[in-house]
């Protein structure tokens, strides 16, 4: 079935949009279950997620739309969303909203609303904002911005279903809200920019006059190319209206119109809500006081995160030992089998891939997405990335810096797409560089089952320690050599929450549902591949074509040439070829402890696999891409060669 059909006849599309934090992408979770599909919006590397959802026994299409904290296109996500709501594509809009930070977040409603797209206002959080002692109006509110507000919860899906039967309902009778009225100057100007204003120009840019105008006095740099494409002589006019406007008011010219939108938001929110004084401090409150303490919170940092692998450890390496005994026996049966037909050697190919996986993969994976999951759910990777931004700075990296970074441990790619909310092509260039050299799941993978496996978990911790070192090092020597200007970090920290089990689990499942489709294909096929070249003994000549880097200067055995190769495409395949190279998955009988080490740490840091390099490409060019694979290389080959010749 095509997006947006069913049966032929076209669904309505309902969009959602917000602010990060706001529970936006919760709601669309607990509406969509595991139906959801993702896909980059045309013509960018800007992703969406959508979901056929039924309401009163109607279906319809719901599209959850990039985080915006304003429709101002200051970054590639914001131009997208705004883009999208102007397009028409979407019959109706639900404007998330964070109830516990009402006053802030309905900034961006007003913007909304001036738009003149159909809405309705999911009143998100207001559990949390009660527990803050905010109690807010609901029919106030509704009666001020004149479109339907429906309290929710959405992590317990309490009011979602209403949400989009109220959408629906406004799909079938579409209707616009009140859109905010400024101060008698501002009203003026734009009273003037409308009698001004070239026939064509709204229609150019999709949206009401009054919308049009009011960009051009907040500098909307898109709305201003449109504008001069149209008529430049009105452009110069608007321009000079804005200056007059600002010089009336004494306020630079980029902020007098977001600082009258600001007003009108405090006095709605004191109009429709009221501040009950709490006694004393929560448990919430007396928690943050250690975990964003300047001290204690890096103490907090360094223990939730080796809690995170030394977690994955411990139940990777049970369920990796309870899986991986019948694979083994079986791999040792074919082993004898594949010697003497290509056709065996094809199957032992096949079932080392699968049992590589079953046995190998998953058992790790899964409690690292786990883990990592539910400390994205109660809300402690933002104040993670807060505890860790003066230690950033220090090493000439933006703040925001650490949110691509600690998504780099789940997956190098989304993680340098991730670089698109840094401000400064210096800050996401220098973050592209970085990446890779954390350690994702796959590589986390590698460092469990060998290093923690067979020298122990403090070995494994020391690599972390090692690699934080050393990405610091590279950092701060990048970042004399990339020039450009750094700025603060500006985030939300949202607040403690539960998370509930069903929504935990859906991030592993659709984590998870991706190596499934998308890596363990590769490694069952690149596993049969490595069976037939040991066959025919092509493997001995690309190992011999390797020797000099393996075993010249890394001091590894010949045979681990192949797994390194195979390991560009998925690193999780150096680790599965290693056995299948070996002969053997008791590694520790055929290599010493300083080898295990050294071709560990040869993993983690050289070259990223194919699908990063593609996306460095895509977002930071071919040059720093080529900078970035002779970069890890050189310091893998570096860090290797440390190991052979210290221990």
């Amino acid at each position: 079935m095509k997006s947006g059909d069913n049966g032929g006849e076209r669904l309505p599309v309902i969009a959602l949009a917000g602010q990060p934090n706001c529970g936006k992408s919760t709601l669309f979770n607990a509406l969509a279950g595991f139906k959801a599909d993702t896909g980059n919006f045309p013509g960018t590397t800007v992703s969406y997620t959508a979901s056929e959802v039924v309401a009163d026994g109607r279906h319809a299409r719901i599209i959850d739309l990039p985080g915006t904290y304003s429709i101002s296109p200051h970054d590639a996500a914001e131009l997208v969303t705004r883009n999208y709501l102007l397009s028409g594509k979407a019959d109706v809009l639900v404007a998330v909203v964070d109830a516990s930070v009402l006053a802030r977040s309905i900034e961006l409603t007003l913007q909304l609303l001036e738009m003149g797209v159909p809405m309705v206002l999911a009143l998100n959080m207001v559990d949390e904002a009660e527990r803050k002692g905010i109690v807010v109006d609901v029919d106030a509110l509704q009666e001020r911005l004149g479109i339907p507000v429906v309290p929710t919860v959405a992590i317990r899906g309490k009011g979602v279903v209403r949400v989009v039967s109220r959408a629906l309902a406004m799909v079938d009778e579409p209707s616009h809200g009140k859109v905010p009225i400024y101060d008698r100057d501002v009203e003026e100007t734009v009273k003037g920019l409308l009698d001004r204003m070239p026939a064509g120009l709204s229609d150019a840019v999709g949206a009401p006059a009054r919308f049009v105008a009011l960009r051009l006095l907040e500098g909307d740099h898109v709305i201003e190319d449109q504008a001069r494409r149209v008529d430049s002589d009105f452009l110069d006019f608007a321009l000079a209206e804005r200056k007059r406007l600002a010089q009336l008011h004494d306020w630079p010219e980029e902020t007098t119109l977001s600082s009258h939108r600001h007003a009108v938001a405090m006095d709605l929110f004191e109009e429709v809500a009221r501040v009950v004084p709490r006694k004393r401090r929560s448990f919430r409150d007396r928690l943050d006081s250690v975990v964003m303490h300047p001290v204690l919170g890096l103490v907090v940092a360094a223990a939730a995160f080796a809690s995170l692998f030394l977690a994955a450890f411990l139940v990777g390496d049970w369920l990796a030992g309870m899986i991986g005994g019948p694979f083994e026996r079986l791999s040792q049966v074919m082993a004898h089998l594949a010697a003497d037909s290509i056709l065996w050697a094809v199957a032992r190919g096949f079932v080392e891939g699968v049992a590589g996986g079953a046995g190998i993969v998953l058992p790790y994976l899964l409690p690292l997405l786990l883990m990592m999951s539910i400390y994205e759910d109660v809300g402690y990777l933002p104040r993670a990335a807060y505890m860790v931004d003066g230690l950033l700075h220090r090493i000439g990296l933006h703040g925001k810096s650490i949110i691509p970074l600690i998504l780099g441990y789940g997956c190098n790619v989304p993680a340098i797409m991730g670089t698109r909310i840094l401000e400064t092509p210096r800050d996401r260039v220098l973050t592209s560089l970085l990446v890779p050299f954390i350690p994702c799941s796959a590589r986390t993978v590698v460092i469990l089952a060998l290093v923690a496996a067979l020298l122990g978990p403090w070995y494994a911790l020391g690599v972390y320690v090692l690699n934080i070192l050393v990405t610091a090092l590279v950092g701060r020597a990048l970042s004399s050599v990339v020039k450009g200007t750094q700025a603060g970090l500006l985030m939300d920290v949202p607040p403690y929450r539960t998370p509930p089990v069903r929504s935990v689990l859906k991030k592993v499942w659709f984590r998870t549902y991706e190596f499934l489709v998308a890596a363990w294909p590769i490694l069952i096929v690149a596993s049969v591949v490595m069976g037939v070249l040991e066959y025919v003994g092509i493997n001995d000549w690309v190992n011999a074509f390797l020797s000099p880097l393996t075993v010249g200067v890394l001091g590894l055995p010949q045979a681990v040439g192949v797994t390194l190769f195979f390991g560009l495409l998925r690193k999780e395949l150096s680790l599965i070829l290693l056995f299948q190279a070996l002969g053997t998955t008791d590694v520790a009988s055929v290599m010493t402890p300083a080898q295990i080490l050294g071709f560990t740490l040869f993993v983690t840091f050289y070259i990223p696999c194919v699908a990063t390099i593609a996306t460095m490409v895509r977002e930071v060019g071919w040059r720093w891409a080529g900078v970035s694979a002779a970069l890890n290389t050189a310091v893998a080959i570096v860090a290797a060669t440390l190991v052979r010749f210290l221990w």
